[in-house]
């Protein structure tokens, strides 16, 4: 299985893509073109030659509520309301290629786009919202960390983020 991971077009056959989270499954198949086309999210697939399209991911800005980040981090952060943060907004692998580890290549790729957009942008951390516990422990496993006051909510700092590719 050869994969490649790519922003989304109009040569993608999203019809037969299938998570099992009818949710996802719903935005990938009608609104992740729309959402791509009004600027409010950046949406990347993984595609199998044969399979077609089997896994996404999209990407946004994010405005990163200084309040809801731990006093071990805050208190070296000046005192604005906001700080710049990168939401990978949904992800999700089909079900056809369950256990191949698609989710993670999906990860890897979207910290890599945003650790090469924090070179031009200023990005503080990145931001998961998990769907469900299981979603939330698959993040945790990337060194990805809870809001103190929302568990399904996660973020790994970029620093961390680089320093993690730097050894690898």
């Amino acid at each position: 299985m050869g994969i490649i991971l790519e922003p989304l077009g109009k040569q993608h056959d999203r019809s037969k893509f299938a998570c099992g989270e009818g949710e996802l499954d719903d935005w990938f198949r009608r609104r992740a073109g729309q959402d791509e086309r009004r600027n409010i999210a950046r949406v990347f697939v993984a595609v199998d030659s044969e399979l077609g399209v089997v896994g996404f991911y999209s990407l946004s800005s994010f405005k990163l509520d200084v309040d809801e980040l731990s006093e071990e981090i805050t208190h070296k952060l000046p005192r604005y309301d906001g700080i710049p943060a990168a939401l990978i907004g949904r992800l999700a692998r089909d079900s056809r290629v369950r256990g191949q580890g698609i989710g993670e290549l999906l990860v890897a790729d979207a910290v890599r786009r945003i650790l090469s957009a924090a070179q031009s942008l200023a990005v503080f951390a990145i931001i998961v919202d998990a769907k469900d516990e299981r979603a939330a422990t698959f993040y945790a496993r990337f060194g990805f960390r809870r809001f103190p006051l929302r568990p399904n909510r996660l973020f790994l700092l970029t620093s961390s983020a680089l320093a993690a590719l730097e050894r690898m």
